[in-house]
């Protein structure tokens, strides 16, 4: 049996043009729209789908997600310099009592920081030489 792959992450928006723009500056690269409502960036093997029930004509009004969307990045100084433009990084305290709208290296040993998106969706960004998986190396 072959292990199933994921390849498309939704988030939902409630306005695309204004997510198409917060994530081509976040994301370092343009995307591409793909309907009135949907926009999608490529993350490796995986495309990020930036969608507006509005956009698409569709009679549902999104939720952001209730937990983080994560990425791992090689320059995670440069991505925090784009958020810290952007806005939206966190303002809580988390675990070790490290703040999590700043790079810190978290108790478990990944290298990261958190921020919302203009729609209230939770992402955090991990420097990919320090990703924890939980499984062995």
């Amino acid at each position: 049996m072959s292990t199933p792959h994921l390849f498309r992450v939704n988030l939902p928006v409630a306005e695309i043009e204004t997510a198409a723009s917060f994530y081509a500056e976040l994301l370092g690269q343009p995307g591409m729209r793909v309907s009135g409502g949907r926009h999608y960036f490529r993350c490796g093997d995986v495309t990020l789908a930036v969608y507006s029930p509005k956009g698409d004509g569709d009679p549902r009004e999104p939720r952001p997600n209730w937990d983080h969307v994560y990425f791992a990045v090689d320059d995670l100084d440069e991505v925090y310099r784009r958020a810290q433009k952007l806005g939206g990084l966190s303002t809580h305290v988390g675990d070790g009592r490290l703040p999590m709208g700043e790079i810190a290296t978290r108790p478990w040993g990944e290298r990261s920081f958190y921020l919302s998106d203009p729609f209230g969706n939770p992402l955090c960004f991990v420097d990919s030489k320090t990703l924890f998986t939980g499984r062995p190396s």
